[in-house]
This record gives structure tokens, sequence and C-alpha cells, in this order.
């Protein structure tokens, strides 16, 4: 019987390169297509409860994305060991208790709008999909400058894993749908 842990890389290889395959030869994501992805999502009725907004709360959301640089882009991943981009911002909101949506589509009507160059630390950018107009990916800004803030993310391009962008980069200016603020309001989905 072989020893399944020695496995464990050869697996994850596998997948990744599934994954990557997908999205070259159609043009998308799981989560894009609503499939399924690990971990609870939100549904209607979920009262939003998110603590008060403040300055050490958006630095804090941003400091604690940040030690997430470098972690490897799994679709459906939501956990230290990888991340897809709901994922990764679920994670980072649930560690300070803020409720957001999990999967990118949720996040279509969810929040509340603010003009880009209202948005702050911590705030939250929802792009288009790469390949179809429909919401498809998301950030957290960690340098507000309003066309040209700073966000961090989970990355299914050539990075796949979670790094910085700019969204003066012209992939993600084209994408860019809104900004959202959930910190200073209570939501209800």
């Amino acid at each position: 019987m072989p020893n399944l842990k020695n496995l464990q890389p050869f697996a994850t290889i596998i997948c990744s390169s599934v994954i990557a395959w997908s999205i070259i030869t159609y043009g998308f994501s799981l989560e894009d297509k609503g499939i399924p992805v690990r971990d609870d999502t939100m549904t209607k009725g979920t009262s939003i409860y998110p603590k008060k907004d403040n300055a050490s709360l958006r630095d804090s959301i941003v400091s604690f994305g940040m030690e997430l640089l470098g972690t490897p882009y799994f679709a459906g991943a939501c956990s230290k060991d990888g991340f897809d981009c709901s994922g990764f911002v679920y994670f980072v909101f649930k560690h300070f208790k803020v409720k957001i949506p999990r999967t990118t589509s949720q996040f279509k009507n969810f929040g509340k709008e603010i003009p880009i160059d209202s948005a702050g630390k911590g705030d939250i950018l929802i792009f288009l999909s790469p390949t179809a107009n429909v919401i498809g990916h998301v950030g957290i800004v960690t340098n507000p400058k309003g066309n040209e803030s700073d966000f961090i993310h989970a990355s299914s391009g050539i990075e796949m894993k979670v790094i910085i962008s700019s969204l003066k980069q012209a992939g993600y200016k084209r994408r860019f749908v809104k900004a959202i603020d959930v910190l200073s309001h209570s939501v209800t989905l």
C-alpha cells in the first residue's frame, strides 16, 4: 500500500494543472460557472453586523492579508494552504468576524457601493470575469489611490498565488465594476 502522504505533492500539481488547463482552454474558473466551492456560503436573510468602522480595523485587515502573500491559488479553496479569490477575501474578513459572501457571484448585489475615489484600506474591489460579463474576481484595497488603488487578491493568472496588483493595470482597469464598503454599514443579503 503506497504512503498517501508522499503522493500529496503530486496530487496538488495535477489538480493545479487541470485547473490551469480548464481556464486556458475554456476561459473560466470553476467559480465563474457556479460550480460549488468549499466552505460556508452565505444565504438570503443572513444579517451582517460588522465591527465599528475605524482605521485600526482596516489596517489590521490589510496586515493580515499581507501575511498571506504568496499563498498558492487553488479554485474553490479557502485555507492557509490555498485560496481562490473570493476564498481569500472571505478568509481575511472571517478572521475579523466580518461576514461577507464566499463566492464572487454573491458580491453582485452585496455591500454599500462607494465611489472608487472614496475607497479606503479594507474595502473590497469587484471585477468582471476575464472571459465573461459576470462578476468573477474580488480583492481587498491595500493602498487607496482612486483609479490607481493597489489591492491584494488571489490571482488565477500566471502568478497563481496571493499577490498585490494595481487598478491602473489594463486588465484590472477594464474589468473593474465597483468598490464596496462592508466595514461601515450593516447589510442583509
